[in-house]
């Protein structure tokens, strides 16, 4: 779940994300941010986000288990169970694998929620934390990021930080770390995978 905030920021940095090409299937610290932020990849990434996007793209809206998040004229979150779209097996056991590293834990002791985050054409994601129960990390994976369909953006302290993602790679975060994404200037969906790890 996630915490709607509003704050001011000053400094503001551009970064482009490679994909999963250059992500490597273990969790890497980037260095352009004070918050603690890591990045990996996902093996055989192409195949899975085609069979998830296929999924998602036949799917009607009855079908989400739940919706949330209604701003700006579209439900920000949707839920469904893992077993709907199976593809979706192979992200949410690397992001607890990712997760493990990134906190020094055992994966046997992490749990991991998600939503898909689909954005048309004209939609944004509003500003928000995920610090609002248990969460020792949130994340995103990218499913499908068509150009221009909408940069990341971080709020690390004074900092305003966009990153420009690529599609089959993660970005893990602090929860408490608030971001939110550009409107989606492209003529097709921009589709991600929320994630939030926990303890078990």
């Amino acid at each position: 779940m996630k915490q709607p905030i509003a704050e001011a920021h000053k400094t503001t940095k551009r970064i482009a994300l490679g994909g999963s090409e250059t992500a490597p299937a273990v969790p890497s610290r980037v260095g352009w941010s004070n918050a603690e932020i890591h990045r990996c990849g996902l093996p055989d990434a192409e195949r899975i986000n085609t069979a998830i996007t296929v999924a998602v793209n036949g799917m009607r809206e009855d079908e989400f288990e739940r919706r949330t998040h209604f701003i700006g004229g579209r439900f920000e979150n949707l839920y469904l169970e893992r077993t709907r779209i199976p593809a979706i097996a192979a992200v949410l056991e690397q992001a607890l694998a990712c997760a493990a590293l990134i906190l020094g834990r055992p994966s046997g002791t992490l749990r991991c929620g998600f939503w898909l985050n689909l954005t048309e054409p004209g939609q944004g994601t509003s500003e928000h934390t995920h610090d609002e129960h248990d969460e020792l990390l949130s994340g995103v994976y990218y499913v499908a990021i068509p150009p221009d369909s909408g940069d990341l953006i971080l709020y690390d302290g004074p900092s305003t930080i966009h990153i420009e993602p690529c599609a089959g790679t993660f970005l893990f975060f602090p929860p408490h770390l608030p971001h939110a994404v550009e409107t989606n200037r492209s003529t097709l969906p921009r589709l991600s995978i929320g994630i939030n790890i926990g303890p078990r």
